[in-house]
Formats: C-alpha cells, sequence, structure tokens
C-alpha cells in the first residue's frame, strides 16, 4: 500500500508532501522559488484530479433554500456546488427539515419549457421540474404557491491541502496520482535543478505517468459507485419535454416524456 502524504508529514503514518516535491524536483525544501509555488502546484493537481476523476466523496446535499411564495426561482451563494445533480422539494411548504418532511424529486427540464408552459406567475403550485440558469441560480415550474424550501443535490470542492488542512483525501489515498499531477505543473518552473531536469520530454514523461495511474484510480471510483447504496440517485433522471398541441390552460395534463441513457437493444 502506498504511503499517505500529508502536508509536512507530521501526521502519523505519512510522508511530507513538500519533501517528496523537493525532492523529486531535486531542489532544496526551503527554496523560496519552491514555496513560492507551492499553492498554485497543489491548486492545479487537486483540480485536474477533480475533473478527471468523479470522486463519490465529494457528493453532497445542501438544504436551507427555498422558493418563496410567487417565485419560480432558487438561489445559492456562489462556490456551493461545483455540480448539482438534482433538487428535491420539500413538503409539507415551509417545512426546511428533509428529513421531517417529504422530499418529491423535482424533474430536469429546459429554461425554454418552462417559459412555454409554466412562464405567466397566473399558474402557480407545487413546483414539479427545475431548469439551472447559472450555477447559482435555478428557475422551477410552476411559479409556487407557497414557501418552499428544497433539498440540492450535487459535488463540492473540498479545502486543498495546506499547512492548516495537512491531509485530504486526495493525499491520503491518492499520494501517487497527487504527485504525479504536481510534477506536471512544477515541471514548467525547474531550472537546473539536475540533469533529468533539462530533458525536453519531462513534462510529457510526468503526464503520460499521471494518466496510467489515473486509469487505476477511474476504476476504484467506478467500483465505489457501483456498490454504493447512494449510486442509484445519481442515475439519470426523466426528463420533461413539452407536448406540442397543447395549451398553457391545460398544463396540469401535460405527459412527461422519460429519457435514458441506457442503449436501445436491437
Amino acid at each position: 500500500m502506498t504511503t499517505g502524504l500529508s502536508y509536512n508529514g507530521t501526521v502519523a503514518g505519512t510522508m511530507s508532501y513538500i519533501q517528496q516535491m523537493a525532492e523529486m524536483a531535486v531542489v532544496d525544501q526551503t527554496d523560496t522559488n519552491f514555496l513560492a509555488i507551492l499553492p498554485a502546484m497543489i491548486t492545479y493537481a487537486e483540480n485536474r484530479m477533480y475533473r478527471d476523476l468523479d470522486f463519490l466523496f465529494t457528493s453532497t446535499s445542501v438544504t436551507g433554500y427555498l422558493v418563496p411564495n410567487g417565485s419560480r426561482q432558487i438561489t445559492i451563494p456562489d462556490g456551493t456546488l461545483v455540480v448539482s445533480e438534482q433538487i428535491n422539494i420539500i413538503t409539507p411548504a415551509g417545512q426546511s427539515n428533509p428529513e421531517l418532511g417529504t422530499r418529491t424529486p423535482l424533474l430536469p427540464t429546459t429554461k425554454e419549457y418552462l417559459d412555454a408552459v409554466y412562464g405567466s406567475s397566473a399558474y402557480t403550485g407545487t413546483p414539479q421540474y427545475f431548469a439551472p440558469f447559472n450555477d447559482n441560480l435555478f428557475l422551477v415550474g410552476p411559479f409556487a404557491d407557497q414557501n418552499y424550501y428544497v433539498e440540492i443535490v450535487g459535488t463540492y470542492r473540498p479545502a486543498s491541502l495546506s499547512a492548516t488542512n495537512t491531509t485530504t483525501f486526495i493525499s491520503l489515498y491518492l499520494p501517487d496520482v497527487f504527485i504525479m499531477a504536481s510534477m506536471i505543473y512544477i515541471s514548467a518552473y525547474q531550472r537546473n535543478f539536475g540533469r533529468q531536469s533539462d530533458d525536453p520530454q519531462m513534462a510529457q514523461s510526468y503526464e503520460a505517468q499521471y494518466n496510467a495511474l489515473l486509469k487505476g484510480a477511474a476504476v476504484e471510483e467506478a467500483r465505489k459507485k457501483f456498490e454504493a447504496a447512494g449510486w442509484s440517485s445519481q442515475s439519470p433522471a426523466v426528463v420533461a419535454t413539452p407536448s406540442r398541441g397543447r395549451s398553457e390552460e391545460h398544463t396540469s395534463e401535460l405527459p412527461v416524456t422519460a429519457t435514458s441513457r441506457m442503449p436501445s437493444s436491437a
């Protein structure tokens, strides 16, 4: 088993990330230039891995946000979630705790559908559909007839490795991938640290090693999701689509068409 990393090696059973990176870059770990780029190197490596690996541990849900009476908007602060996957409306109206109420998933659709079918505030009720407008604003339909709280399921970005956050999931369980991702970044800054650093193919070599390690990590994450009970909540949801030939006054009778990512059998 690969030994995990902590920022400076002070956590029992771990090796120092700073020391490992300094040795790989062939530079003194107290070098001021090295220390100056360390935060940017960590951020690059972590963000690269978060984009390349769909980590199960970053799944979360946030509550406390609502669709106000007479509105069709849900607003959350910037940076709350990286990706929003599902919105559950909590009933009865006014109940903010999903554990004390009933969760009902809103069906994902498009803004165009909501505008066409539920674009007027004259039609109100319990919201049934939602569409993302941007990273922190969602539209629902119909307009809310009361204050409804929601639960938003998605992914978040954990705090980076640092002197005050000395370990992360990535540093403890994927240290080899983390090191290679870091070396891709630092290779552009290496100057006369040794003969290996003079190799113009060095960055490509680290990239190749990173991608090779990434394949194994991706298999592990896929296995976790397959086995996790919560995996079913991440499956594709039905998507609402407007039915031609229906007027707004009959919106309650509009059918919902389910789409699936599963290939159809021949």
